[in-house]
């Protein structure tokens, strides 16, 4: 079984957005409406529109409740932002637990799964492009390139601490993120042409450095895009 730690590890330690921790089951439950509320009107309005008047009426609570816990609409924002990616890393985990891991494309397309599911399913997850993406304390790369890159390491017996698949997992994780963030963009479902180009171009891309991986399955993808394009037309002519 994978070491699912190396994704869910404590990260570098910056400045909470909350202002007030709830510590309660009571407060917890009054933070994650709030940020619930928030969730909804960034799907609806796009983040850069969200107010905390606006998270007020939408969770039916006063002003003065949201600014216990926020200082402003920027400090919602990121509180937003770091429970999507905590629960993207859950999710990325969870997965990892359960699939058979038998090269680094695996891995990585778990994430890149996870991440298409994310963007379909839970409210508010384009929150993650208002802000810079986070980096290793000791690193200019992406934090969870990093975290990846640990887990492939371990999982593969490959060189510890390889400057250059940190790199390279660098560039796969702004690849995948725009292609996928875009596929949405352009469908609420996801265009699916997006997320296979997402696909390919990650994994042909590492191949270059991790080699070819066993069971890539391009032709399959190519397959199952026909089909869910076929049934898109198939739904739109009804």
């Amino acid at each position: 079984m994978p070491n699912v730690e190396l994704i869910l590890g404590a990260g570098p330690s910056r400045k909470r957005a909350i202002r007030t921790e709830p510590t309660q089951r009571r407060s917890t439950q009054r933070l994650d409406a709030l940020l619930d509320a928030a969730a909804e009107i960034v799907d609806e309005t796009g983040f850069e529109r969200l107010t905390t008047q606006m998270v007020a009426e939408r969770a039916g609570a006063s002003i003065g409740t949201v600014y216990r816990y926020f200082p402003d609409r920027v400090a919602v924002l990121h509180a937003l932002r770091e429970r999507s990616i905590r629960r993207f890393r859950e999710r990325v985990a969870d997965d990892l637990e359960r699939a058979e891991l038998a090269t680094w494309w695996d891995v990585v397309e778990v994430a890149l799964d996870v991440a298409a599911s994310l963007y379909r399913d839970e409210p508010g997850f384009s929150v993650v492009q208002s802000g810079r993406r986070e980096t290793a304390e000791d690193s200019p790369e992406p934090e969870f390139a990093l975290r990846i890159a640990r887990l492939i390491e371990a999982e593969f017996d490959l060189e510890a601490d390889d400057p250059e698949l940190r790199f390279r997992l660098g560039i796969a994780v702004e690849l995948g993120d725009a292609l996928i963030s875009r596929a949405f963009e352009r469908e609420p479902e996801g265009d699916a042409r997006y997320l296979f180009e997402a696909k390919r171009i990650v994994h042909d891309y590492l191949a270059e450095h991790l080699g070819h991986a066993r069971g890539y399955d391009a032709e399959g993808w190519g397959t199952a895009l026909d089909d869910a394009l076929r049934r898109r037309v198939a739904s739109r002519v009804e």
